[in-house]
């Protein structure tokens, strides 16, 4: 049986040993990766860009701390609390309406006060950090969903990922929550991956796990040629974080909110490898393709182009 990735390597399938000796290793500076390894750096490097991010409610950088910050909470609804060196959405807790012991989570079930601070202390602890080193717990507002993206999305918040190789944009995907993935945009917890046309701003394909699909699991609308809103809005905010980094292969994930628009969710120097499937086509063409354009320094809007016309041409 020829599995979906097999089917890939025809159409520039990259493996995941090419991405971290090529592109990976070869690209990204080691000493520049604590600026997207750490979210609440990657925050401040947005912010002095002039780049919209969700804004932080409270940190605790010490279990001495945890207390006082889910205190500051207590009286707050809708609110995300995240670990600042956390990957793959693990560690994450996303809370809705204030209960009188706590808040309510994506999935209804109540999340006590206690609870939420015997998380903190395990986000602090590096449960859930880059290599299990001790990490900081921190709060930021919950961004709200544009009506435009409803149809197509089981509460939570969905986002439209980009991946950016020496500053032009190679191929996008939107990914979108779930019931299965308790309202995140993670993949691997059974969130729905789109593929994204970067002319049109359409999606092209949709997947869960590595099956195929038409329409959303939740809501039954179709999710196959859904026009993403504020797509060119969100591919300019993708170019302009990454820019930023001096890194050279770089995933940016944004969130279209209902009232600031295309924001930076976070950065990622190692992005994953599942968006080929969400596109039904491989990275390899095209990272190979602006590999093999002129060495001179192209400016803004002609790395938009040009990451437009390769993704055309090696469709």
């Amino acid at each position: 049986m020829t599995t979906p990735w097999k089917r890939l390597r025809r159409r520039g399938l990259l493996g995941i040993n090419a991405r971290n000796i090529v592109f990976t290793l070869g690209e990204n500076p080691r000493r520049l990766y604590p600026l997207v390894d750490d979210k609440l750096r990657t925050k401040a490097l947005c912010r002095s860009a002039g780049i919209a991010v969700a804004d932080v409610l409270g940190r605790a950088d010490h279990h001495a701390g945890v207390r006082a910050l889910v205190a500051s909470l207590a009286s707050r609804s809708d609110f995300v609390l995240k670990p600042a060196k956390g990957a793959m959405g693990n560690g994450i807790l996303v809370l809705g309406d204030a209960t009188e012991r706590g808040w309510l989570d994506a999935g209804g079930r109540e999340v006590t006060r206690a609870e939420l601070r015997y998380h903190a202390e395990s986000v602090i602890s590096g449960l859930y950090a880059l290599g299990g080193q001790p990490d900081v717990a921190f709060a930021e507002e919950r961004l709200t969903v544009t009506p435009e993206f409803e149809p197509i999305v089981h509460r939570g918040v969905p986002d439209v990922r980009v991946i950016v190789y020496r500053g032009i944009p190679v191929m996008a995907m939107t990914r979108l929550p779930t019931q299965r993935s308790g309202g995140k945009a993670n993949l691997h917890q059974g969130a729905v991956g789109a593929g994204v046309d970067l002319d049109t701003g359409r999606t092209n394909h949709a997947m869960i796990g590595t099956r195929p699909i038409e329409t959303h699991p939740d809501t039954g609308n179709r999710v196959v040629d859904f026009p993403i809103p504020q797509f060119d809005a969100a591919l300019r905010t993708a170019l302009l974080a990454t820019d930023q980094t001096g890194l050279g292969y770089v995933g940016a994930d944004i969130v279209i909110d209902r009232d600031h628009g295309p924001m930076v969710l976070e950065l990622n120097a190692r992005p994953g490898l599942a968006i080929q499937l969400a596109n039904q086509s491989g990275l390899l063409l095209r990272l190979d393709a602006i590999r093999a354009t002129a060495p001179d320094p192209l400016d803004f809007e002609s790395r938009l182009a040009l990451g437009r016309e390769i993704a055309r041409t090696t469709a």
